[in-house]
């Protein structure tokens, strides 16, 4: 996809000549590309999986970095930024984990001197994002999962993640964003190389090379929400808003009812 899709597109975009004259490299387009497609990722939230987690005896933090997400090769997820949900497997079945606010879990959870060992009910995030690429294995750098009780055996967690896709570098690289969030990659990446030429101009063109970025991921999101109850995914408009704000009148009753 990289090669036949997004490289000529991007280059379509940025009116990029055939060398000699090249203004944008293929490897500096590919960066781009790559850079694009991660953000999009974090923002859009496209890229969802069900990670597992074996737990250790008597270990209450996980760094992101432990959790299974299947072959990158395969899967096209290179890890997880957040988690939204963890189920701990209990028999043929599972039992989800309540969430709590870091604040709270630390104030409740972790203000105690002899933690007990349990079955894990609880659970926070406290590290944001993923580890930096370079990052040992199991590395502390960001996101980590925290359990409570802290596990007293080696339990199974089920836990969905929000994730990042694998940097591209031939067409037979998996892409793990899900159509039609890939057609808003383009713009994206030809915001960054209008960006980098640093002239008056070009910085006009990287706006509204954003603005239609912008308008696709609106699209995507729009399409990819179900119609049943398509509020409650994310990026949704808020139906509520307008009377948290104290509007009135038929239009505001209309949006609610």
């Amino acid at each position: 996809m990289l090669q036949t899709t997004y490289l000529p597109q991007t280059a379509q975009l940025l009116q990029n000549p055939a060398a000699p004259t090249q203004l944008y490299s293929t490897s500096l387009l590919t960066g781009y590309i790559n850079t694009a497609r991660g953000q999009l990722a974090g923002e859009g939230r496209c890229i969802r999986a069900i990670a597992t987690l074996t737990t250790v005896p008597g270990q209450r933090v996980y760094p992101f970095s432990s959790l299974n997400l299947g072959v990158p090769a395969t899967t096209g997820i290179a890890g997880a930024i957040n988690i939204n949900n963890v189920w701990v497997v209990v028999a043929s079945g599972q039992q989800i984990l309540y969430p709590n606010e870091w604040e709270w879990f630390s104030l409740y959870y972790l203000n105690n001197i002899l933690p007990p060992q349990a079955l894990p009910v609880n659970w926070t995030q406290y590290g944001q994002g993923a580890a930096p690429p370079g990052s040992p294995s199991g590395s502390s750098f960001g996101g980590s999962l925290y359990l409570n009780p802290t596990p007293d055996q080696a339990y199974t967690l089920n836990c969905d993640c929000t994730c990042f896709p694998i940097p591209l570098a031939l067409d037979t690289d998996v892409e793990a964003i899900p159509y039609l969030f890939t057609d808003a990659v383009p713009f994206f990446a030809a915001y960054y190389a209008l960006l980098s030429a640093q002239t008056s101009m070009r910085t006009r063109d990287a706006k509204e090379m954003l603005q239609s970025y912008e308008i696709f991921m609106a699209r995507a999101r729009a399409a990819a929400n179900p119609l049943q109850l398509g509020g409650l995914y994310q990026g949704a408009p808020d139906l509520f808003k307008a009377g948290r704000m104290g509007a009135s009148g038929p239009q505001a009753q209309g949006a609610i009812g």
